[in-house]
């Protein structure tokens, strides 16, 4: 289902920090974060391209699904996973990207999708979210629109708020989406799933044998050097799969 979690301060020395986490079936194959070219990102091996990922000249993109019932779904032709690809190795800004996407959205299936550099952030959703700029603060877009206020994604707010006033260190990032708090059944969102569904991707930190969080991300823009990035790997029981892949790396 995935959940982003981003401080947008476009005056600021570090523009953009982010906390993300990718859920997914524990079955679909991937390959973990690393240096791509010049972009960064894990890849997905069943449709290609990816969920989230960085590019050296201060790109970044992230896309996450939105959740509606299973008799709404239309898959699309085309992969979500191909839009963060398409804009870092574009050359279009966020604006621009945005709105050429617009008249092309229709050809996949539901999702949400934030595109950015150091100087501009843009969102756009092909369930009710024309492209728009994203205004200065603490967002978080998780299967519903931008800033819905899902227990996850008022949780996970606050967290990056407590993380940022405490450093906002990319380890301090990861932390914010490894939380597995359960919200109460009663403060859930109904977005016509059913509440068995519901319950298991209402935390931040998804766990479960089939389904879960595949893996965290920790992304920090600033106006001087490239961006960094650190992706944590997650196996189906909740512990780590691997070390900390880091795009201070060289592959």
């Amino acid at each position: 289902m995935c959940i982003v979690l981003f401080d947008w301060q476009p005056d600021s020395p570090t523009p953009l920090r982010v906390a993300a986490n990718r859920d997914e079936f524990h079955a679909r194959p991937a390959q973990a974060a690393r240096w791509r070219g010049d972009i960064f990102c894990g890849l997905d091996l069943t449709a290609g391209g990816t969920w989230l990922g960085i590019h050296r000249n201060g790109r970044f993109a992230v896309v996450t699904n939105y959740r509606e019932p299973i008799t709404d779904r239309q898959p699309g032709e085309r992969s979500r996973g191909l839009l963060p690809t398409a804009f870092l190795e574009s050359r279009q800004t966020p604006e621009n990207f945005a709105h050429a996407l617009a008249s092309e959205q229709a050809h996949y299936g539901a999702f949400n999708l934030l595109v950015g550099t150091p100087d501009s952030l843009w969102y756009l959703g092909n369930r009710g979210a024309p492209p728009q700029p994203v205004v200065p603060g603490l967002h978080g877009l998780s299967n519903g629109l931008m800033d819905d206020p899902w227990p996850k994604v008022l949780r996970g707010k606050q967290r990056l708020a407590d993380a940022i006033a405490s450093g906002g260190t990319l380890e301090q990032l990861l932390w914010v989406v490894n939380d597995r708090y359960q919200p109460d059944d009663t403060v859930l969102p109904d977005t016509g799933v059913g509440m068995e569904l519901e319950r298991l991707v209402a935390p931040v930190f998804i766990q479960s044998p089939a389904y879960g969080t595949r893996a965290s991300s920790a992304v920090e823009l600033s106006r001087q050097g490239e961006p960094a990035m650190l992706e944590q790997v997650w196996q189906p029981d909740g512990q780590p799969a691997t070390a900390v892949n880091t795009s201070s790396a060289s592959d």
